[in-house]
C-alpha cells in the first residue's frame, strides 16, 4: 500500500478530512501537469518481486517476520502474508544493458534469501500461486501483524458486511466462502514498472493495456488453487474476488470491482485515471504525512500527494498508474500487476523485455491507439488471456480470432525486438530474452501448462496431497537451476524425496469427492450409492447441509439380514437407520490423531467438517495407502 502508517474506522469527520486531502492532491497534480513539471528526458524501468516461503514439507512457512532481520537488507519487506516477501528493485534506466542489470540484481537479492532460508530449513518459491496452499493457510492468523494490514482488512470487512464469495470455473469448480481478505495473500506477482511523460501518458496506458493480454498469455503461471484446476492465470480471478467489497443485490446497480482491468480508454490525461478511482471507490483506509501539496507547489517544491498515493494503494488496477519523485522532480509510472511470480528469474525478465518492447514499438507507429482496436476487444482479451493461455485467441485490431501463439509469434515478437532495439536495450539481450518467449511459446511450455502436464503424469498414483507436494518440490529444484521453464521436464512423484509431509493433516489425505443423502431419502438410494460408487459410507446431511448422521454398509448388511428389501420397505427414510452425531475431526486435526480417535473408537470412517458442515471423509483404505507408502520408503532406505 506504499504507507505503513495508515488508519482505518474512516467515517464522520475523519473521512471528510481524508478526501479533502485528496482532492487537494487532485488539484495538485493538475497544477503540475499545468506546469509541465514532470520528467520527461528520461525512460526508467522497476520491478518488484513478490515470492513464497515454504517449510520442509513444502508448505506455506509464516516466517517473514523472523527472516527480515537476518537479511537486514532495505529492499526486502513484508507483505500481507506471514509466508509472503517482496523484494523492490533500484530504477533503472531503459536501454543498454539494462535488462541483464535486472535479472542480475535480482539474482542476487534472491541467493542472499536463500542463504537465509537455507539456514532455516525453508525454501524460496517464485510462483503465481503455491500448489500446496490449503484454505487453513490462509486464515487470519496468518496475516501480517502490521496495522496496514489489520486495517485494510477490518475496513473491507466492515464495507463488505457479510463473507467474501469465490466462484471460479475451469476444467474443475471452486466454490467457496471466506471471512477475510487474506485469500489475496494466496497470489504472487512479479510487479514492472515503466516510468513515461506526462504528454504522452495517454496514449501508453493506452497500449499497455493492449499488449497485456498476449503477453499475459505467454507468461501464465498459476493454473491451480487448493487443488482444482481453475484458470492459466487464476490470480486475475481470485484477486478480483479477494477484496471485492461489492455485494450481490436484486436491482441491476452498475459497480465496479476495486481490482480491474478498468471500464475505458484515457483519453487526455493521468487525471482521468484518478478522478475516476476517486468517484468510483469509497476510502478504505487513511493515513500518510498531511502535507499542504498546493502551498509547496507555490514555495517550488515538489508534494508528495500522500492522501492519493494512499487512496491509490487500495485501488488495483492491472494496468496501474503511479505518481513518484525521483532527484526532487516528479514523474509517472504504468505499473504492470498483471505478471505471476516465476517460474524462473529469467522467464521473469523475458515476460518484462516482451512488455517493455512491444510498449515501445506500439508508442512509435500509433499516435493514437485507440483509433484502431475498441476497448471491448482489448479487455476480452484479457480476461481470454487468463483464462485460456496460449490457447486464447484473440480480436487484434483488423484480424478477429486470432490463436495467441500465432500472433506472438508471427507478429508480436518481432515487433518487440523492433521497440527494444529503438530504446537503445543491448542486441545480445534482446536475443536472449525474446528468444526465451518465443521457445516457450512455440514449444508451449508456459508455468501454467508444466504445472497441469505434471499434474496429469500423476492421475490415479497418488492422493491429491502427494501430488501438489510433489510438484512444488520440482517446482523449487527447476528454480535454482535456473533454465527457462520452456526446458523443464515434467515433475515425478519422486522428487518429493519424503512420504510423512503428505500426511501431517487429515485435510492433505481425506477425500473431498463425496457422495451423501439427505434425512429423507429412501434408503434403496443409500444402497444404490454404495453399489454404484464402490464406497462403504454414505454421511447424511439436513437441509442446511450440516453432517446429521451416517451410514455404513454394515447397518445395510443387517438390515437386509432382518429382511428389508427396497419394494417392501421403500418408505424408509436414511434418518430411520442412520447413526446420529456420527465422529469427527476439523480438516486441521493430524493424522495420528485421526488414527488414534479410529482405533479407540472402534470406526472405519472419519467425516472431516467445519462449522458443522462436511469438507472430506477419511476411511481405513486412506490408511492403508499411508501405510503402504511407508513401508515402501522405509525398506528403500
Amino acid at each position: 500500500m506504499g504507507e505503513k502508517s495508515v488508519t482505518a474506522h474512516l467515517h464522520g469527520d475523519a473521512l471528510r478530512t481524508f478526501m479533502s486531502r485528496i482532492l487537494d492532491d487532485l488539484r495538485a497534480l493538475e497544477r503540475l501537469l499545468a506546469q509541465e513539471a514532470f520528467e520527461s528526458d528520461v525512460r526508467r524501468i522497476g520491478a518488484e518481486q513478490e515470492l513464497v516461503l515454504v517449510d520442509s514439507h513444502f508448505r506455506p512457512a509464516p516466517a517473514a517476520m523472523e527472516i527480515l532481520p537476518k537479511v537486514d537488507d532495505p529492499h526486502f519487506t513484508h507483505e500481507l502474508g506471514l509466508f509472503n516477501l517482496e523484494i523492490n528493485l533500484d530504477p533503472l534506466v531503459f536501454g543498454g544493458r539494462c535488462l541483464r542489470d535486472l535479472e542480475h540484481r535480482l539474482e542476487a537479492h534472491v541467493h542472499r534469501l536463500r542463504e537465509v532460508t537455507d539456514e532455516m530449513e525453508l525454501a524460496v518459491v517464485l510462483t503465481g500461486i503455491l500448489p500446496t496452499f490449503r484454505k487453513s493457510d490462509l486464515d487470519v492468523k496468518m496475516m501480517t501483524p502490521l496495522p496496514r494490514y489489520q486495517n485494510l482488512n477490518e475496513a473491507s470487512n466492515r464495507m463488505r458486511g457479510t463473507d467474501y464469495e469465490f466462484h471460479i470455473k475451469g476444467l474443475d469448480e471452486l466454490l467457496l466462502k471466506h471471512d477475510s481478505v487474506m485469500l489475496e495473500a494466496a497470489n504472487s506477482s512479479f510487479q514492472v514498472h515503466f516510468q513515461v511523460g506526462a504528454s504522452e501518458f495517454a496514449n501508453m496506458y493506452n497500449i499497455a493495456q493492449v499488449v497485456t493480454a498476449p503477453v499475459l498469455a505467454a507468461a501464465t503461471n498459476s493454473p491451480l488453487l487448493f487443488g482444482r484446476r481453475l484458470w492459466h492465470e487464476t490470480r486475475i480471478a481470485l484477486f478480483q474476488q479477494a477484496i471485492d467489497t461489492r455485494t450481490s443485490s436484486h436491482h441491476l446497480r452498475e459497480r465496479s470491482p476495486r481490482v480491474t482491468f478498468g471500464r475505458q480508454w484515457v483519453r487526455n490525461s493521468v487525471l482521468e485515471l484518478f478522478r475516476e478511482d476517486v468517484v468510483r471507490f469509497r476510502a478504505l483506509v487513511g493515513g500518510g504525512e498531511n502535507e499542504s501539496p498546493l502551498e509547496k507547489i507555490t514555495r517550488g517544491e515538489i508534494p508528495k500527494l500522500c492522501a492519493l498515493s494512499v487512496f491509490n494503494g487500495t485501488v488495483y488496477r492491472w494496468n496501474r498508474a503511479c505518481y513518484g519523485i525521483t532527484n526532487g522532480k516528479p514523474h509517472l509510472r504504468i505499473e504492470n500487476r498483471v505478471l505471476p511470480a516465476g517460474p524462473t528469474i529469467v522467464d521473469q525478465v523475458a515476460n518484462a523485455a516482451f512488455w517493455f518492447g512491444l510498449i515501445s514499438a506500439f508508442a512509435s507507429r500509433y499516435s493514437d491507439v485507440t483509433e484502431h482496436i475498441d476497448f471491448s476487444d482489448v479487455k476480452m482479451n484479457f480476461l481470454a488471456a487468463a483464462r485460456l493461455g496460449l490457447h486464447a485467441q484473440f480480436d487484434w485490431f483488423e484480424q478477429r480470432r486470432i490463436p495467441a501463439q500465432v500472433l506472438i509469434c508471427e507478429q508480436l515478437i518481432p515487433e518487440a525486438r523492433g521497440g527494444l532495439e529503438r530504446s537503445g536495450i543491448d542486441a545480445a539481450d534482446i536475443d536472449r530474452y525474446l528468444g526465451i518467449i518465443e521457445q516457450r511459446v512455440r514449444s508451449g511450455n508456459t508455468g501454467s501448462s508444466w504445472q497441469l502436464r505434471s499434474l496429469s503424469s500423476f492421475h490415479g498414483k497418488t492422493k491429491m496431497g502427494e501430488q501438489l507436494n510433489a510438484l512444488t518440490a520440482a517446482m523449487i529444484h527447476r528454480q535454482r537451476e535456473g533454465r527457462p521453464v520452456s526446458t523443464w521436464r515434467p515433475a515425478s512423484l519422486s522428487e518429493a524425496n519424503r512420504w510423512e509431509p503428505q500426511f501431517l493433516k487429515v485435510e492433505q489425505y481425506m477425500s473431498t469427492d463425496l457422495f451423501t443423502v439427505r434425512e429423507d431419502e429412501p434408503i434403496s438410494l443409500v444402497a444404490s450409492l454404495m453399489e454404484w460408487k464402490h464406497i462403504r459410507h454414505v454421511p447424511v446431511e439436513d437441509s442446511d447441509n450440516r453432517l446429521v448422521g451416517l451410514i455404513s454398509y454394515r447397518t445395510l448388511l443387517r438390515l437386509m439380514a432382518k429382511g428389508w428389501n427396497d419394494r417392501e420397505n421403500g418408505a424408509q427414510s436414511a434418518a430411520d437407520i442412520m447413526k446420529r452425531d456420527p465422529t469427527s475431526v476439523s480438516p486441521e486435526t493430524s493424522t495420528l490423531e485421526a488414527i488414534q480417535l479410529m482405533r479407540r473408537r472402534r470406526i472405519d470412517c472419519l467425516p472431516v467438517c467445519r462449522d458443522g458442515r462436511l469438507v472430506g471423509i477419511l476411511t481405513e483404505r486412506d490408511f492403508m495407502e499411508v501405510a503402504a507408502q511407508f513401508l515402501e520408503q522405509t525398506l528403500k532406505e
